[in-house]
């Protein structure tokens, strides 16, 4: 388990998540409120998904313009990609992430955890306890501790 975990709150932006992401190499983090409870989550999988969807709704004709041809903070010259890039970048976490998620406790069985998290395909499950989020487990924490002499 990580306790020092990477949150998000519901206001930021999908912008923020993406660079919380990058700076702190995840690949997803809980969202929490002002007292540090568990509201969802959100992965690169929902951000990346929501530029798949804005992509397929522009229907570009030029195959060399798409949705990931420009960084999206640098000036885009085409409006609609520009406009796109904007509302993707200012969608809030609370509205993309997953209300629903596993979550554990830190006395819970890691064989348990290990095992929910395969039959529900989730790479990673927040830990709560009396509600607060307390840690993390991920896939590769979990992989991590197989073997102990890593060199």
């Amino acid at each position: 388990m990580t306790t020092q975990v990477v949150t998000l709150s519901g206001n930021d932006t999908v912008k923020d998540a993406t660079i919380k992401f990058a700076v702190d190499n995840v690949s997803g983090a809980p969202v929490v409120d002002d007292d540090y409870r568990l509201i969802g989550i959100i992965s690169d999988s929902d951000i990346l998904s929501l530029i798949v969807k804005y992509d397929k709704k522009l229907n570009l004709e030029d195959p060399d313009l798409h949705m990931l041809a420009t960084p999206m903070d640098e000036n885009i010259d085409d409006e609609t990609l520009r406009n796109a890039s904007r509302e993707i970048s200012e969608t809030k976490v609370s509205d993309l992430m997953s209300r629903t998620v596993l979550t554990t406790s830190p006395d819970s069985r890691i064989m348990d955890v290990l095992t929910a998290m395969i039959n529900m395909d989730v790479n990673r499950v927040p830990v709560l306890e009396k509600g607060v989020l307390v840690g993390i487990v991920t896939r590769c924490d979990i992989v991590f501790s197989i073997y102990k002499r890593k060199i």
